[in-house]
């Protein structure tokens, strides 16, 4: 059930969602000063002080805090950016088009939507004229989509926030479930590359071809790896139930209990010769390699390696790794952020992990509890994306209800 739509709030939020479509932040190439200075102008304009950190000029993020009665800090994060559009390809106005109670755009559920929920959210505090239990951060951050280092990065990195807790707007309905992400998968990206021997291709037994070495080994490594059991810690038992429980309806209850239970891995690229009639010395590969939360990655590519000693003629010659990280189910922001969703949406809100990571997992890194929340539509990065006004206006009742429930657990 989608949460009730006051249609005074909704029209507010509609309204603000609007005002940021209208700005094309794609990225490539990323640009959002245009957009960071609307917000910053908004921002200020509730009477906030505002604070702008920026490693790349053009790339800039937004910070501003509406103090409040505790010392302890909610933070608020969303990201400024979109995917790239073709315009041609849409049927209504990429740059924010209302048609009923849709609002279309890049960014409508990811994640200008939520945006517009956020500042709603800031808003309606300051309207109120009365303290927060807590203090309410907000960063509007740039370069989420490319996953780069100008946005959530630069504002740890340079200490811009400290917070004892954080929500990121991101999208986490789909096929009419509504869920909490409480975690993200490790990954390993691979580059491995095979050396052969050159030959004619009317010839080919004089030669020794680089992708058939490649193909044998990466065909062992995809045998192999799913066939791994994934322990983890107890805690992340209960997220992974959870989460095969949400994706099974989309996916088949089979996919959704193997994508948790084994590492997946995928072979992204492949390169190698130079002509159809020779054959190819050299081949590189790409694998995308996923992992649970509180699984040991680097055990893991040890096992990478052990396979790779049968076929010695490959090697690693790139290699990249992240750690899963997670939320406990028992965690007041967990817990908080998942039962306001319900008294919202009048219906249940699972408690999951994502099958990637984003900007949720730097800010776990960093010690800063995380979770992802908003409600939205499948349209993510699709042609004709969209919103509605019951997600909008669930967002915001849901960020604007938050703070007096997550004091109340940590107090």
């Amino acid at each position: 059930m989608e949460p009730p739509t006051d249609r005074l709030s909704a029209e507010r939020v509609a309204d603000l969602a609007l005002d940021l479509l209208a700005v094309d932040t794609q990225n490539p190439p990323g640009d959002v000063r245009a957009l960071a200075d609307h917000v910053e102008s908004f921002l200020a304009d509730l009477g906030l002080d505002t604070d702008r950190v920026a490693v790349d000029p053009a790339k800039p993020n937004v910070l501003a805090t509406v103090p409040g009665e505790a010392d302890r800090t909610l933070l608020y994060n969303g990201h400024l950016d979109t995917v790239p559009f073709d315009a041609a390809e849409w049927t209504h106005d990429p740059l924010g088009e209302r048609d009923g109670d849709r609002v279309y755009g890049r960014g409508a559920t990811d994640m200008k939507g939520p945006l517009a929920a956020m500042l709603h959210t800031a808003e309606t505090f300051v309207a109120a004229d009365a303290d927060p239990p807590v203090d309410l951060t907000f960063a509007f951050v740039s370069d989420e989509e490319t996953g780069g280092s100008a946005g959530v990065r630069a504002i740890l990195d340079q200490g811009a926030v400290d917070a004892d807790a954080c929500v990121v707007g991101e999208t986490t309905c789909s096929g009419g479930n509504h869920s909490v992400t409480v975690a993200d998968r490790g990954s390993i990206w691979l580059t491995l590359r095979a050396e052969g021997e050159a030959a004619h291709g009317s010839r080919p037994m004089l030669g020794a071809n680089a992708i058939d070495r490649l193909w044998a080994a990466v065909s062992a490594i995809r045998e192999r790896l799913p066939a791994r059991p994934l322990p983890g810690p107890e805690a992340m038992a209960p997220i992974v139930e959870e989460s095969v429980a949400y994706y099974g309806p989309t996916m088949g209850a089979d996919a959704a209990r193997e994508l948790f239970s084994s590492p997946t891995v995928n072979l992204g690229t492949i390169e190698g010769g130079e002509s159809v009639n020779t054959v190819p010395a050299a081949a590189t590969a790409r694998l995308d390699v996923r992992l649970n939360a509180g699984v040991e990655t680097p055990t893991v590519l040890a096992d990478i390696r052990e396979c790779l000693r049968e076929y010695p003629h490959v090697a690693i010659e790139d290699a990249s790794w992240s750690v899963g990280t997670y939320e406990p189910l028992d965690s007041p922001l967990v817990e908080s952020v998942a039962s306001t969703a319900e008294a919202v949406t009048e219906g249940r809100v699972y408690r999951r992990s994502a099958t990637g990571g984003g900007d949720a997992k730097k800010f776990r890194e960093a010690g800063v509890p995380t979770v992802e929340f908003a409600l939205g539509t499948d349209t993510v990065h699709a042609v004709d994306e969209y919103t509605t006004l019951r997600a909008l206006v669930g967002n915001a009742e849901v960020y604007t209800r938050l703070p007096a429930v997550w004091a109340t657990a940590t107090a």
